[in-house]
């Protein structure tokens, strides 16, 4: 069911269009700072009980595609073939098994849930992220967000949760879907670029660069490029360039506010708590599967101490699970156990610092994989159905929605859309999925073109 109907009358549809022209804008960078943060800001304050929401969502996003037989949905029953190499292990809530590779997962899942009859129709890695970042369809090139992803949705509508902090982070940086499209370059995410997994000290570009600057140097900048822009101002009619210009006051802002060092500031946290996390100290670059699996263990550290200090949607890339060829080697040896333990230690993290009642957590990627084990004894891109794992905000724990069937083939009851994930998660941060915005052809785009929010797990 698509929703947002408009009126046929010109008039009455822009009075009702909710446009905000500062989503509009082009910003340019702090060129004379050497700065790019101002060009993810926006500086507006929203009217209305949704804006006064403190939830957050942090996104793992399992990028490749994780296997539903190898994660959520095992098939101990199923013949070889479909089942894999792996068996299922019970929880500690009656009735429900996942993989038998992730007991600290099956210990604590009365605090999480799953989702295991999602589906679309696209097995493209991109298009994949797109559909499941922005609710729609890729476009020709689906490298390139033709639709603003989710996070690019929250801060338009919602802005900060606090000034000092952006309202939309991306660890590392940005895999396509999670761009901000026709909403302007003030609600792209804010890239941490600077990699957790690095054995050297957990730095970021930006804030290194104010750190050399002295407090009278910074200080002059700021008044020049003020009194730059002041000037450009005065030539500018249009009134874009004024709200360029507040992005880059707030963008130094952030970057001397000791807040938002101290938010990033991963080294910060105790050596028992990264190691809880799966903190390997040094890594080999040479070895992808090492280098990854030990860098979503911090990356999702790094997320929870973003929310906590008040960035409202984080994505956390936990690349890579494109399991084509030797996959059980690579699940067993590799990706599931360093799952297992970062998750685990995120939801009980979360739980013990009375976070996880304001902070939904998705965990999923772009489809699942084919249900019977390919001749190089691993799994091929399948977006007929797939799982994810679902905790906090208004979800309850030790739940499943739907199911698939004996092969992990296709939904079997109560099939799901990733715009249905969507709708949870816009509801639980106050977005308004009713809200039209224009693309850059001008059309009259909605929010979320369908979807309904998971009631089964609320």
């Amino acid at each position: 069911m698509v929703r947002g109907h408009l009126s046929d009358g010109c008039a009455e549809f822009r009075s009702s269009l909710h446009l905000n022209r500062r989503g509009f804008l082009k910003a340019g960078g702090l060129g004379i700072a050497g700065l790019t943060l101002a060009n993810l800001l926006q500086h507006e304050a929203h009217a209305g009980p949704a804006a006064q929401k403190e939830n957050s969502v942090i996104i793992l996003w399992m990028r490749g595609g994780p296997s539903q037989h190898e994660t959520w949905d095992p098939k101990p029953l199923a013949p070889a073939e479909f089942r894999g190499d792996f068996g299922a292990i019970k929880s500690s809530v009656p009735g429900i098994e996942i993989v038998d590779l992730m007991p600290r997962c099956a210990k604590i899942m009365d605090k999480w849930s799953i989702i295991r009859s999602l589906h679309h129709t696209n097995a493209g890695h991109s298009a994949g992220d797109q559909i499941l970042f922005t609710g729609y369809p890729p476009g020709t090139d689906p490298t390139l967000n033709v639709h603003p992803s989710c996070g690019s949705i929250a801060s338009e509508q919602l802005g900060h949760l606090t000034p000092e902090l952006p309202p939309y982070v991306m660890i590392p940086r940005q895999v396509p879907g999670t761009d901000s499209a026709y909403l302007g370059v003030a609600h792209k995410p804010f890239e941490t670029l600077a990699d957790p997994a690095n054995d050297a000290p957990f730095t970021l570009q930006n804030f290194s660069l104010v750190e050399g600057i002295s407090d009278n140097r910074f200080t002059r900048r700021k008044d020049l490029l003020k009194g730059f822009d002041q000037f450009r101002t005065d030539l500018d009619r249009s009134g874009q360039l004024k709200a360029i210009n507040e992005f880059q006051q707030q963008a130094f802002g952030i970057l001397s506010s000791d807040k938002a060092r101290k938010a990033f500031d991963l080294d910060a946290e105790r050596s028992s708590t990264r190691e809880r996390y799966g903190f390997i100290p040094r890594y080999d670059p040479m070895d992808p599967t090492r280098c990854s699996a030990s860098a979503f263990s911090q990356r999702m550290l790094l997320a929870r101490r973003l929310v906590e200090a008040g960035v409202r949607l984080v994505t956390v890339d936990c690349r890579w699970w494109d399991t084509h060829v030797k996959g059980f080697d690579s699940m067993r040896n590799g990706f599931l156990p360093r799952w297992d333990q970062a998750y685990s230690a995120l939801i009980e993290d979360l739980d013990q610092r009375g976070l996880l009642e304001t902070t939904l957590v998705v965990a999923w990627g772009e489809f699942g994989r084919t249900p019977r084990v390919n001749k190089n004894s691993g799994r091929d891109h399948y977006p007929n159905v797939f799982s994810a794992a679902i905790a906090g905000g208004p979800v309850k724990g030790g739940r499943v929605v739907g199911s698939s069937d004996a092969k992990g083939a296709f939904p079997k009851d109560n099939p799901k859309t990733p715009q249905d994930v969507l709708a949870t998660v816009y509801q639980h941060l106050g977005v308004d999925t009713e809200k039209h915005y224009l693309d850059h052809s001008g059309r009259p785009i909605i929010t979320l073109p369908y979807g309904e929010p998971l009631h089964e797990l609320m």
